[in-house]
């Protein structure tokens, strides 16, 4: 039997349907959907909008008032670019970058200048209240007060809780070992630029690479020859003082002093005799270290032999001129004694006989008559003879008429012994695989017989005081009068030595200069470069030897007995300007 409900006879008797799709809202439903999705859109709309505002707002705040603020504070726009660092030869660092804050006021935000000055002076002693009140009192928005202030200046300031005083962030260049190397690595200015040294020859490039630039020197050799130095000023009342060394194979700068000095952490309160830097700018007259040259330029040309023999009896004269020995022999006297004794009588002798054009093409060779290329922008041009006469070529042969600077007479003198090869001076450190091959200037066999010479005079002639046991020191002394206005100054006495070491294969030179010095008891009265500066020499190489892995030899040994024979009678090998 059918359900009366049942509509469909065919269909099966369990059969559920299936539930149907809703009907389509009309009517008072459909309404309040639609009123719903209407309010949620103006919804987001509003917050969107909200969004909006508050974004444009921001851009306001951060970019248009910034720029509008700037355009009436003289703060500095650009950021300061950083300077690379400076270091040593070994990594010690010499120069770089802190960044230091810099305190600056806006006038119109300060309420009592008076009061805030007096506040400011107690914090920051150096300020001049005065001055500062001033510029409080300004009608302007912005005031430096006082650059790149420490740490606790920093927090003192702060401390004072003094409305419209800022600070500006800035960058300040620091040297840490001080007044050590003040006249090689120099200073820079309160921009940050280079005003002096290596800050400033290589300005450019300090600012625009950030890995260090390495110089050629050793601190520690840098140390030791401003500590010998200002002990030869001290002992001899001197009024300064100075001093290379040099590696004589490449020309490396591994110490260069000069004194006084000054601390370039502070460098606005050095004067300008202690900003100069003797060693480079100064040109001087150099006494018969200039034997050096005038031996080895006879010996080169063969106009003399280590035998030729010149008449050292009595005084030369010439014209108003006379010529005397500070150590007169009274004698004829060859060659190894006239650069033994240091005599000028013969040295003029000899130039003479070698003439005025071979001495001024061999000193020209070795680069004594032009000012040399180098990485300081402190460099003297050399005062030589014009007309060049005959009375000049022989005061020049012991080192008078002419004049150079201390770094000029390094070169040169490396160029004599280390087998006759002329090498620029760097304070750049050298690979030795980049080193330049430098320029054969004179023979090997002249340079081989000036070694001889050299360590003849520190065994037996005037630089017996430089004597540094078991490193085979060589070298030369030279005492020259300054000039003072038209007249040479007897008390007025440049004194140095120019030592070599190890003399039989040269490695260093080491020059000391003392300028002005005064006798003492010790010294029996003189103040000769065999006095005043040698001494200063031997400490230099006894300390800094061990330091450059050279050990002490026994020199009396038969070999380098041998070695350092002084052969008078032996001939002479070709020259270097014969071939």
């Amino acid at each position: 039997m059918m359900s009366r409900h049942d509509d469909n006879p065919c269909r099966p008797r369990h059969f559920k349907p299936a539930p149907c799709a809703p009907a389509a809202l009309e009517g008072p439903a459909q309404q309040s959907l639609e009123t719903s999705h209407t309010r949620l859109l103006v919804t987001a709309a509003l917050f969107c909008l909200a969004f909006l505002l508050i974004a444009l707002r921001l851009v306001e705040v951060t970019a248009i008032k910034s720029e509008a603020y700037a355009a009436r504070s003289p703060v500095p726009t650009q950021p300061l670019v950083s300077r690379a660092d400076i270091v040593d030869r070994n990594g010690v660092l010499l120069a770089t970058t802190l960044s230091t804050p810099s305190l600056y006021a806006n006038p119109k935000l300060v309420k009592d200048p008076a009061a805030v000055a007096r506040r400011l002076v107690g914090v920051l002693p150096d300020l001049v209240e005065s001055e500062v009140e001033a510029k409080l009192a300004s009608d302007k928005s912005f005031v430096w007060i006082k650059r790149q202030l420490t740490p606790h200046q920093e927090l003192a300031v702060n401390r004072l809780g003094v409305p419209g005083l800022q600070f500006e962030p800035e960058e300040r260049r620091f040297y840490p070992e001080g007044s050590l190397a003040a006249h090689i690595v120099g200073y820079t200015g309160i921009d940050n630029r280079g005003l002096g040294g290596i800050e400033r020859g290589f300005d450019d490039i300090l600012r625009d690479r950030r890995d260090a630039v390495a110089l050629s020197i050793d601190a520690r050799v840098q140390y030791i020859l401003r500590d010998e130095i200002a002990r030869q000023i001290a002992d001899f009342n001197a009024s300064g003082g100075m001093g290379v060394i040099m590696d004589v194979n490449t020309g490396e700068v591994l110490a260069m002093v000069s004194l006084p000095d000054f601390d370039p952490n502070n460098a606005g309160s050095a004067t300008p005799e202690t900003v100069f830097n003797r060693a480079t700018l100064g040109i001087y007259e150099m006494g018969s270290t200039f034997k050096i040259f005038n031996t080895a330029m006879a010996l080169e040309a063969r106009t003399a032999t280590l035998a030729s023999s010149y008449d050292a009896t009595k005084p030369l004269h010439v014209g108003r001129f006379t010529i005397h020995d500070d150590h007169p022999q009274n004698r004829w006297l060859n060659v190894a004694e006239i650069f033994q004794y240091s005599s000028n009588i013969g040295a003029a002798r000899m130039a003479v006989e070698a003439g005025t054009d071979r001495q001024r093409d061999f000193l020209g060779r070795l680069g004594l008559l032009r000012a040399p290329g180098f990485e300081l922008p402190e460099i003297g041009a050399p005062l030589v003879p014009s007309p060049w006469r005959d009375v000049n070529t022989m005061t020049v042969a012991f080192g008078h008429g002419i004049s150079v600077s201390p770094l000029q007479m390094a070169i040169a003198v490396s160029a004599v012994v280390n087998g006759g090869v002329l090498h620029p001076a760097t304070l750049i450190k050298r690979a030795p695989e980049y080193a330049p091959p430098g320029r054969q200037v004179l023979s090997a066999r002249t340079s081989d017989d000036m070694r001889r010479l050299l360590r003849l005079v520190v065994e037996h002639g005037t630089g017996k005081l430089a004597i540094a046991p078991g490193y085979l020191l060589g070298g030369k002394t030279g005492t020259a009068e300054k000039v003072n206005g038209a007249r040479y100054d007897k008390k007025g006495l440049l004194s140095s030595f120019i030592g070599v070491f190890p003399i039989t294969e040269p490695r260093y030179l080491v020059m000391i200069s003392i300028d002005e010095p005064h006798p003492n008891k010790a010294s029996y009265g003189f103040a000769t470069g065999g006095w005043a500066a040698a001494p200063g020499v031997g400490r230099v190489v006894q300390r800094m030897a061990p330091l450059m892995g050279i050990p002490p030899v026994d020199e009396d040994s038969p070999e380098i007995r041998r070695s350092l024979m002084v052969d008078s009678a032996r001939p002479q090998g070709p020259s270097f300007a014969a071939n």
